[in-house]
Order: structure tokens, then sequence, then C-alpha cells
């Protein structure tokens, strides 16, 4: 019977894990990601799920066992962070050219050195370009539901891409909360069964993974990756909108909190936005058009939703949680981008923000607003919460 139980975002992730009941899962825990397979290993132990659990030495072996798995025709899950995201790349890009529908838990964290386990986005956007779907969950309930829903997305005809559900390290993963969760049954029934194009293990119809491809081929094939992201951009609402036919629940590519008639709108992602809508509201009531603009699918970006959003406004602010260093930080990047293609030539200021896991008051989004408000926009990228 659908239920609801207070438990923490990490548990949340496990439990849709458990329910979906995959058939391979490969794993090396790292904080704070660590909580999603140990709780999953427990319901390998206590027989609640059949699946083949794969314990190796390493994050690089975890990620390699998941993609021969895929390829072999399995429906595949695992989770980890940071340095262990970041032993990971090489094999990132692999797993999105075989087209295989893995889906992964990442529990952001900042990315070492030095050493620092709590939460930015320094690990998932360093894989922004890796050929993955990326969507970036706000709280517990976000979590769970995104793992099922990412099933879905992930082993579409016209999609087949690997998918990162994100949820911020310690905010979000070890905090509890109030979940509702949908019934075994139900959870069944949505993902179906995987129905593999080209396994590796059907034998009558031998293919090969892992070819060499020349520059006659290489360009063509990742191409047809591109074509796949577009898809996802295609399909994505009508899978949400299937699983709000089962929970109750709609998540949008772009959470819009109070931006239809918003003069000034702060672009945030994951749990941050909560702090955001909060001044959104304390705003509003002094009569301030205020408004937040949560991303919540960030690759592939919805670039022309996002222009529609913020073309009218009088100002915007974007908050990365990760630095480009050298660079304009990522969703700073991709927002100017998409005004520009636009043709919205909106006043935008770029804020960096909650490094390492520093805090992120009201207080500094009502002095975002401010500035927002007063005009006094920089072309150089804002440091919040910075000390002096």
């Amino acid at each position: 019977m659908p239920r609801r139980e207070i438990i923490s975002g990490n548990w949340a992730f496990a439990e849709a894990m458990r329910q979906i009941n995959p058939d391979v899962v490969a794993a090396y825990p790292i904080t704070p990601s660590t909580d999603i397979p140990m709780k999953f290993a427990e319901f390998v132990a206590n027989g609640k799920v059949d699946t083949n659990f794969v314990t190796v030495e390493s994050e690089h072996s975890a990620i390699t066992a998941c993609v021969t798995a895929a390829a072999a025709g399995a429906r595949v899950m695992t989770a980890s962070s940071a340095n262990g995201v970041a032993l990971m790349h090489e094999i990132f890009p692999i797993a999105a050219f075989f087209r295989n529908p893995i889906v992964f838990g990442l529990v952001n964290r900042s990315l070492g050195a030095p050493i620092n386990i709590h939460c930015d986005h320094s690990d998932s956007m360093g894989e922004r370009d890796a050929g993955w779907v990326h969507l970036y969950c706000e709280d517990a309930q976000e979590a769970y539901d995104s793992a099922i829903l990412a099933v879905r997305l992930a082993e579409h005809k016209d999609i087949l891409s690997p998918v990162f559900v994100c949820q911020d390290g310690f905010i979000t993963s070890h905090s509890f909360e109030a979940v509702s969760m949908l019934d075994d049954k139900t959870v069944k029934s949505f993902v179906g069964e995987r129905d593999a194009d080209l396994p590796l293990l059907d034998v009558d119809n031998p293919v090969t993974y892992g070819s060499f491809a020349m520059s006659e081929y290489y360009f063509e094939i990742k191409r047809q990756q591109v074509e796949a992201h577009r898809n996802v951009l295609k399909h994505y609402d009508s899978v949400a909108r299937e699983y709000e036919s089962i929970s109750g629940r709609f998540y949008p590519k772009l959470d819009k909190y109070r931006t239809d008639d918003a003069d000034f709108i702060v672009v945030v992602m994951s749990s941050a936005s909560g702090v955001v809508k909060d001044v959104v509201d304390e705003l509003r009531e002094k009569g301030v058009k205020a408004g937040c603009l949560r991303i919540r699918m960030f690759r592939p970006f919805p670039a022309a939703e996002v222009a529609e959003v913020l073309g009218k406004a009088k100002a915007v602010a974007v908050l990365d949680r990760a630095l480009s260093i050298g660079g304009t930080a990522p969703l700073s990047a991709e927002v100017k981008s998409a005004l520009y293609d636009a043709g919205a030539h909106v006043p935008l200021q770029s804020c960096v923000y909650g490094l390492g896991g520093r805090d992120f008051f009201p207080q500094h989004a009502m002095e975002i607003f401010a500035d927002l408000q007063k005009g006094n926009i920089r072309a150089e990228e804002r440091y919040i919460g910075l000390l002096e």
C-alpha cells in the first residue's frame, strides 16, 4: 500500500531502488552517498530484492561493471559522489555512447582538493558534457520520485541515455523529512521490464561493443547522441505526466515559482531554491515582483523555455554552486547563452555560493534581490557568503 514515512534523501532513493528491483547494482560507497548502496545492500541481504549486487574495489570498477551489465541487457543502477564521480570520469562518456540507460544517484559533494565532504555541484558539473541527462532535486520526495521516473526516461526508445539524479549532499541526503511512497506493485507496473535493444547476451543476434571508430564514423555517432538529448526535451513531459497520473506529483523541467509577472528573478538549482522561494514570498508581501526559477533539468538544457521565462524580467541573478575557474560559472553560462540566442537583453548577475557546504541564508537571497532592484549588476561574478 502507499505509505508516508520520515526518511532521508538517501534512504528515499534506496527505497525507490528496492521497488524498481534492478537486475544489477555495482557500487563502491563514498560520503555522502554511502547510505544508498549501504541501505540497498540490506535489501539484498534480507531477500527483499533479487538484484545482483556487485562489490568492487573502486568507483572506476563500479561504473565499468554497470556499463558491462547494461550492455548485456540488464537494468542497472548505482550511486556515488565527489572524487568517486571523478574516478568514474573515463567511463561516463562510454556509457553514454553505448546508450546504456543507467540510473545514477549522484549525491553532490565538493570535489577535492582541499578535501571537503560537504555540498557543492563541482562533481556533477564536471560531467556536464559526458552525454548524461542531469536532473537536480530540491528535496527527498523529489529524489524518490525522480529515481522512478528516470528509469522510464532513460529506457525510452528515442532516448536511451544514462541519467544522473542529483541531490545535495547532507542538506538533502541526510536530512529526514516526510516522503510519500507508492506501493511496490504500482512502481513495478510503471517501470515495467527493460526491453533492451541489441543486448550482448542475445547470442542469436551477435553484436560488438567498444569498437574503434575512425573519423569516417565518429562525428556521426556523436551527432546521434545530440539527437537523443533533443528527444529528452521532446518526451520528458509525457513521461512526467504519466508519473503524475500514478503519484499525483508532477516535476517539470523548470520549476517556475511566481515568475509569471516577476520583474526580478533568481535562478537556482536543488535545495537552495527553498530559501529563495521564502524570500520571494516575503518580498511579494512588500509589493516587490520577485520570482524564483529552479532549473530541474540541466542536461539537456531547456534553453528556449528558460529564455521564455526570463526574457521579460527587468533583471536576473543566477546562483551557481560550482566554479568554472578561469571561465563563467556553469549555470550562468547556460542562462546567458539561452537569453542571447533568444535576443533577450536582460541584465544578469552571475553569483557563486555555497562552495564546500557554505551556508546560504535568507539574508543572502534578500541582498541579491536588493541589488537587482537597484541595478547593481557587475560584469564579474559575485561570491555570496565569502569571508572578507
